[in-house]
């Protein structure tokens, strides 16, 4: 019996300390350390694993998958399709997925198994998933079903294979047993796949040489496309001012964000290139139809001109039969003469012309002197002493018309 007394100094050192006791957690990190797997198996089931892994003719690799191929099936229906993923079998085998395909391989090349192909849903591309299935010999030696009725395997492996034999012969295409299944392998060549391009556009690359990076392109172009333009005509139409820019990156975004028509700009500089190129092309025409009738000459239609082009095609003559000199045209007279000769209002001169025209001069020639004659022989009016009496009343009527105007303006005031 313990006598309750105050305590002493010194005292707590002479006494006994209570034992520490190991913490739950310790406990509870030891059992987690060798912890199994504690599921309950079926008698029959657990043999059949048992008897999967001393299958001395197998590989080991082969034997673990087979374990866990016997550990996954369901004992009531053997031969029905097993559901489950590779990535459980491969864990339970304590394989890697490589390892995995091989085991199948041998499973299947010495009879173990059946792997069918891969399901199609209809017409829409979708593959489904490769569900494996135990043979008749597996079956059996795993102790799955009697012995006696292992000759004639049951109307479920009779029926899987009905079914299989159906869908493989109305499938479109029986896909590659390479080919994993999932959503990503719903259509390998779609028609319309958004996808982005190998290398950038020919017109964007020079965005490279002010900084730009290629995916910072890419992404300027959806920009751009979400705000209806396009970045090679936005970049076509600003290119000058862009390469000049401090920030080019930032300007070229503040440029996408503008409502201004950039594709009109282009379309307005395409056609004045292409309307300065047509008059370009033009002229050269103009100077080539000259130098090849320089020095020649024509006449209108009606033989009343005649036009005389020199040697060197810088001026032209022009003679009216009706005008007594001819007249020089220096400047912007080429182009009316091409068209005159294109249209076929001018012609070139012949024999014929050249005698019609000089016989028109000829005649203009005579009737203008004619007329010279005739007001050469008309003489001015002599001054007769009649006509001076007759203008001194007239200047005598006048002066005193004008003098009574005045005496009346000068009583009247």
């Amino acid at each position: 019996m313990l006598i309750a007394q105050l305590p002493v100094a010194g005292e707590e050192n002479c006494r006994l300390l209570a034992s520490t006791s190991v913490g739950s957690n310790e406990d509870r990190a030891a059992i987690e350390e060798y912890a199994c797997d504690r599921s309950n198996l079926p008698w029959i089931i657990f043999r059949a694993a048992h008897r999967a892994n001393h299958v001395e003719a197998l590989p080991s690799r082969s034997r673990a998958l087979l374990a866990a191929l016997a550990r996954t099936v369901d004992a009531n229906r053997p031969y029905a399709a097993i559901f489950a993923r590779r990535e459980l079998l491969t864990g339970r085998a304590l394989q890697s997925m490589r390892t995995f395909y091989r085991s199948l391989d041998d499973l299947e090349a010495e009879g173990f198994i059946v792997r069918p192909p891969q399901k199609r849903y209809g017409n829409a591309g979708l593959f489904g998933r490769a569900y494996l299935h135990l043979t008749d010999k597996a079956a059996a030696l795993l102790g799955l079903v009697d012995d006696h009725g292992a000759e004639s395997p049951p109307q479920d492996t009779q029926a899987f294979r009905n079914v299989a034999e159906t869908e493989t012969s109305f499938s479109p295409a029986t896909p590659c047993v390479t080919v994993a299944d999932g959503p990503i392998y719903k259509d390998l060549y779609p028609k319309t796949q958004k996808r982005q391009s190998a290398r950038l556009p020919e017109d964007l690359q020079r965005l490279l040489s002010l900084g730009f990076h290629e995916f910072l392109i890419f992404k300027l172009m959806r920009e751009a496309k979400q705000s209806l333009k396009r970045l090679s005509e936005v970049v076509e139409a600003t290119w000058e001012h862009l390469k000049h820019a401090k920030c080019p990156i930032n300007y070229l975004r503040a440029l996408l964000r503008s409502p201004v028509d950039f594709a009109h700009q282009l379309r307005a500089k395409h056609a004045a290139r292409v309307e300065a190129e047509t008059i370009r092309r033009r002229a050269h025409e103009i100077d080539a139809i000259l130098k090849q009738h320089a020095g020649e000459t024509f006449f209108d239609l009606s033989t009343d001109r005649r036009f005389d082009l020199s040697a060197d095609v810088s001026e032209i003559i022009v003679r009216h039969h009706a005008e007594p000199s001819p007249r020089v045209r220096v400047a912007n007279w080429a182009e009316d003469f091409v068209v005159a000769i294109e249209e076929g209002r001018i012609v070139r001169a012949t024999p014929e012309r050249t005698f019609a025209f000089a016989a028109k001069l000829g005649q203009s020639i005579s009737s203008a002197n004619l007329d010279h004659a005739s007001m050469s022989a008309r003489q001015k009016p002599v001054r007769t002493s009649v006509i001076d009496q007759r203008l001194n009343e007239m200047k005598r009527l006048l002066r005193k018309s004008c003098a009574g105007v005045v005496a009346t303006g000068s009583a009247i005031g």
